[in-house]
């Protein structure tokens, strides 16, 4: 290793690198988050555009002045308080000044910033840009001794620490931003809230979270929406200082009468009687006149088009934009029967329509420190720098109350004996010291006196200087008792946030709520699923190696479709996409599959284990679309069984529904309940009828015994009409019909007799094969 060779007089310090790397890494995290992504809690302000607004009032862009080009803000700022690049900071100016990113812009614009499609705003050289009111009240008094000032990167200037912030700017324009470790995300609150809530703070300091909701109601974003988080969460999140909010899209309809499209009047009309409403009319449509927070329309609308032309939407029929000032969306339905909830939850569901907005109340406290508050503390922090700023204004203004006093105790002095002055100031060749030793002067008196000129020695002169004396000195008498009182401190303060809220009232255009709040409709998960799913015709097939697929359509030849070598069909279904499927196993349990998610017809299809959680020792019994008002007969081996409604036998889970408990057996039966007789019959050949009133309704358990005999063990069973009399279907797929049935009949867990001759020697009513079953309901 060569000689370290270090400029002279420097020195070479030895440190592990990993410890280098972490004091290093720690200064670069503790600048982000200082001075970078996290707002200081009083003004609710980043370093930028700190640094924005105070060059624009160094530049005397107020509200009532001129414009003046953005380019000259930007190069003010880089190159007097914010060394970085110029496309940075217009960007952040170009933000202040979006209406639809700014609850409250602290910028005007003049030129195009933007819009709230995505378009980027135009060069800063082509735009100009001046302070609004709510910019005007955050630096109000500045000049007033009111904040502290630091010195600038190079020395050469001056910067605010923080600004005095007559304005509640933290919660009302909210604020983001990602920092080492920690990031921010205040959502944008309705101001004349925020101060009747600070205002109920100053009065009672101990006024809980829930007591503040009682005028804080929730965010208020400047693009409107439909936030439906549940009051509980939102006070949660306030507690906390950590939660979310779910807001949605505003939408009404317009229906078409007289050959014109009208607004229709949705007030105190829930979901349902929307519906109701809509689809009683002759032609109707969807309209979305606010779009979520920080969602773009023209990706959102290229997100429909998309969902639409993949069949993702099929209660959607098209999407327009015909948006000029204001936002507006048609949404076109299939048919004028759709739901309109229903069509709205599934654009909610798949679209940016329905977003989350987060909270993370992070900011930097008095002291600079970051932490996570609630809505309490963050007020608590803005009035009490609020405070600071009232007794910090009085303070600067007492000194120049007093400094002016007592330039005018020395006026007064010089018109008691003017001549003598005049000759002092003429002939003495120390006027001032002269002074000061003949009328005991201060210095600062004797300056003025000296400075004063000859228009001043009038006698109207000497009345305003004794008026403005007497005035000064009530002044300085109101501001002492301010000072020292902190009762008048909140008064003031109080005074103060009033004239804001006042200022930014619910009745002015600015001000007013844009955000409204409700309940998402109760529209269960199961219908906005199927609404998402296109209608059509399909045949699901079960394989006996345990194969499922969906033939589309009705019309299938069982018979001649193709299976794997040694296979073939097990049961057939006919469905639609929409439709839930059942299906009962030997281990007792239903399980349901979505018939929309089988594989389709090309191929051999899918293990049906992916789609119903079937353990392995467990075989299907049958298969059914589900039909919520109907019954089932279900039964073990065992021959014990009972009546079960299938709306009770629907799983919700993957692993099924266990319903009928098999003890060491398997389950064997599952047959609608359609009549009013049971026929049993036992793998030794022997047949009992009884009345289905004899078994009993049950949701879960083994059942009771169908058929007796020592050693008995069921085969099948069916369900028939007395009238209809009992059959069977043979192997060659015709129906047979028992001559006179009643000799079978008997009662419940009797052994039966022998079945009649010709039945099938399966011992079935009905073989499995569907291609035979397919052509016995073919011909009839």
């Amino acid at each position: 290793m060569g000689e370290l060779i270090t400029p002279e007089g420097g020195e070479i310090f030895e440190e592990p690198f990993d410890e280098a790397l972490s004091k290093r890494y720690l200064a670069y995290a503790l600048s982000t988050i200082t001075q970078r992504a996290l707002p200081d809690a009083r003004d609710g302000m980043k370093p930028v555009h700190r640094r924005i607004l105070h060059t624009m009032r160094l530049l005397k862009l107020n509200p009532e002045e001129a414009f003046k080009k953005s380019a000259r803000v930007v190069g003010d700022v880089m190159g007097r308080f914010h060394p970085h690049g110029d496309q940075a900071i217009y960007d952040a100016m170009v933000r202040l000044a979006q209406d639809f990113a700014s609850r409250y812009p602290l910028v005007e614009g003049q030129g195009n910033f933007g819009n709230i499609d995505g378009d980027n705003a135009a060069a800063m050289r082509y735009t100009e840009a001046r302070l609004t009111r709510a910019a005007e009240l955050l630096l109000q008094d500045i000049d007033q001794g009111t904040v502290d000032f630091r010195d600038t990167y190079d020395g050469s200037d001056e910067e605010p620490v923080v600004l005095p912030g007559a304005f509640p700017n933290l919660l009302a324009n909210g604020s983001t931003g990602i920092a080492v470790g920690m990031a921010t995300s205040i959502p944008p609150h309705n101001a004349y809230e925020l101060c009747r809530a600070s205002q109920a703070l100053i009065a009672d300091p101990e006024i809980t979270t829930a007591g503040l909701m009682n005028f804080v109601q929730g965010p208020d974003f400047p693009t409107g929406g439909l936030c439906v988080e549940p009051r509980a969460a939102i006070r949660e999140a306030y507690e906390t200082g950590r939660g979310g909010f779910r807001l949605r899209a505003q939408w009404g309809a317009e229906e078409f009468l007289g050959g014109t499209w009208k607004r229709v009047d949705f007030k105190d009309m829930d979901a349902d009687a929307i519906d109701a409403y809509l689809n009683a009319r002759s032609k109707w449509r969807l309209v979305i006149d606010q779009i979520p927070y920080q969602v773009q329309k023209s990706k959102l609308i290229e997100r429909i088009a998309q969902l639409l032309d993949g069949k993702k939407l099929p209660l959607l029929d098209d999407v327009r934009d015909e948006s000029a000032e204001d936002i507006r969306v048609v949404i076109e339905p299939k048919t004028r029967l759709v739901a309109a909830s229903l069509l709205m939850e599934s654009l909610f569901k798949l679209t940016e329509l329905e977003v989350r907005i987060s909270l993370n109340l992070n900011v930097l406290d008095a002291s600079g420190t970051p932490r996570v508050i609630g809505l309490k503390e963050a007020l608590r922090l803005w009035v009490h720098h609020r405070r600071e700023v009232v007794v910090r204004r009085a303070e600067t203004r007492l000194a120049k109350v007093e400094d002016r006093l007592e330039v005018l105790a020395g006026y007064i002095i010089v018109y008691a004996d003017l001549d003598e002055v005049i000759r002092i100031i003429r002939f003495e060749d120390e006027p001032k010291q002269t002074l000061m030793a003949t009328f005991s002067l201060t210095e600062r008196q004797a300056e003025a006196i000296l400075n004063m000129r000859l228009r001043a020695l009038r006698k109207l002169e000497e009345l305003a200087i004794r008026k403005e004396e007497a005035g000064l000195k009530d002044e300085r008498k109101e501001l002492k008792s301010l000072i020292g009182s902190e009762t008048e401190q909140w008064a003031k303060v109080d005074a103060e946030i009033g004239a804001v809220a006042e200022e930014f009232g619910p009745r002015t255009p600015l001000g007013k709520r844009r955000t409204r709040f409700g309940d998402a409709p109760e529209t269960t998960a199961d219908a906005v699923a199927e609404a998402l799913i296109v209608r059509e015709p399909v045949t699901a097939v079960i394989s006996e190696k345990g194969w499922v697929r969906a033939l589309k359509g009705h019309g299938h030849d069982i018979a001649a479709i193709a299976f794997k070598e040694g296979d073939r069909a097990m049961f057939a279904v006919k469905c639609e996409t929409t439709d839930k499927l059942i299906l009962f196993a030997t281990d007792g349990k239903f399980y349901a599959i979505d018939a929309s998610k089988l594989p389709g017809g090309r191929g051999h299809g899918e293990p049906l284990r992916l789609h119903a959680g079937l353990p392995e020792d467990a075989d299907p019994v049958a298969l059914f679309k589900h039909d919520p008002e109907r019954r089932l007969l279900v039964a073990s081996a065992a021959a014990n069984g009972f009546i079960v409604k299938e709306a009770d036998v629907f799983a919700s889970k993957k692993g099924g529904k266990q319903v009928l408990n098999v003890g060491d057996g398997e389950a064997v039966v599952c047959t609608p309940v359609e009549g009013d007789h049971v026929a049993v019959l036992g793998q030794n050949k022997k047949l009992l009828v009884f009345p289905l009133e004899d078994l009993p309704e049950m949701t879960r358990g083994k059942g009771v015994r169908l058929l007796g005999g020592k050693g008995a063990m069921l085969a099948d069973a069916t369900v028939f009409a007395a009238e209809d009399g009992l059959s069977w279907i043979d192997g060659a797929g015709r129906r047979q019909t028992a001559e006179d049935w009643r000799n079978w009949t008997g009662k419940r867990a009797q052994a039966g007799k022998l079945q009649p001759k010709g039945f099938p020697k399966t011992s079935r009513f009905a073989p499995r094969d569907p291609a035979v079953m397919a052509r016995v309901a073919d011909s009839s």
